[in-house]
């Protein structure tokens, strides 16, 4: 072995620098939420959504035990314990909601509608967390909302309650989406996912209790797989991230969509409808673009932060003009 070879060999892989790595793993995410709604499609209309929801989380507390030790040694604010219970409570609904639709509307159109949820947050993190937009994301958030007309082609077709609860469980994601970009900068991640996880099984109780209904053993087997695959989904989205970028792994979740259509004509003999994937593909396209300018902005801020000069006072005034910059 040559001298060259040997310190190719020795020398680590930088981190995001993986991409095909990150592509498989990216694969492996897609497969994972796509069984999710799977295993809740055959639940149904067998047990009420509330209920379904409630049960999916604390079948899925299991998988909380590893995170105790952290968590112990963790402090939680008053204020961190209030945006938690307003980010649990939001994204409990949405999950109701997103277990009615999964009851009413196909596969393809539950999963390609979730897909509206990075442009919710962007929009919310420029009304809440006063960020700017510029003229390229503005735009890709417009051709995202027209790829979900297209999806539902109001005054076309009859629209069902399930489109609305998609609509709905979107804005519920991005709320805990936003809350969770704040929640991040004062605890711990592992203390985000159990105090997320916790307050979503509290915040789903009354409601299931009100439509309680006797759940057999074949239901529990489903909701428990539910829990599997969601969990796993998470965690290889995780090292997905962590091998590549962005830009790598978001146009994959197309993918994910193929799929979603697949799996829904075979198992469950829904018909295709090619307005679907040209909306989902319009709303994946957008996501993705909103993505890479996301890893443009941060090259720039890196940049300008390794100039001579950039100091701590002047360096506020500097990434705000990369933000604000026409390029973004």
């Amino acid at each position: 072995m040559s001298e060259s070879e040997d310190r190719t060999e020795k020398t680590p892989v930088a981190p995001g620098s993986r991409p095909v790595l990150g592509v498989m793993w990216m694969i492996v995410t897609g497969i994972c939420f796509v069984a999710v709604t799977a295993s809740v499609k055959m639940v149904g209309d067998d047990v009420p959504a509330a209920q379904a929801a409630f049960l999916r989380y604390v079948l899925g507390l299991v998988f909380l035990i590893p995170m105790i030790p952290a968590i112990r040694a963790a402090t939680f604010s008053p204020r961190v314990l209030k945006l938690a219970g307003i980010r649990g409570a939001a994204h409990a609904l949405g999950v109701i909601a997103w277990f009615y639709a999964m009851t009413r509307i196909p596969i393809a159109e539950v999963t390609a509608m979730n897909y509206l949820n990075p442009v919710y947050v962007t929009v919310l993190a420029v009304i809440v967390l006063g960020e700017r937009i510029s003229t390229h994301r503005a735009m890709a958030v417009v051709v995202a909302l027209l790829g979900a007309l297209v999806i539902l082609r109001p005054g076309f077709r009859e629209l069902d309650p399930g489109h609305f609860a998609m609509l709905f469980t979107a804005a519920s994601f991005a709320v805990g989406y936003i809350l969770a970009k704040i929640l991040a900068d004062e605890v711990p991640a592992a203390a985000v996912v159990f105090l997320l996880s916790v307050t979503v099984t509290l915040a789903l109780a009354p409601f299931a209790l009100y439509v309680w209904v006797p759940v057999g053993p074949g239901d529990l087997g489903w909701l428990f797989l539910t829990a599997v695959f969601a969990t796993a989904g998470h965690f290889t989205m995780t090292l997905a991230f962590r091998a590549a970028p962005l830009t790598v792994t978001q146009p994959v979740t197309f993918l994910q969509l193929v799929w979603a259509t697949t799996l829904g004509a075979v198992v469950f003999s829904e018909a295709v409808d090619i307005w679907v994937v040209v909306g989902g593909t319009m709303i994946i396209a957008s996501v993705s673009y909103i993505a890479w300018r996301e890893a443009v902005l941060r090259r720039q801020v890196a940049a300008a932060a390794s100039t001579p000069g950039y100091g701590a006072a002047a360096g506020r005034g500097d990434r705000q003009d990369v933000r604000d910059s026409p390029g973004n």
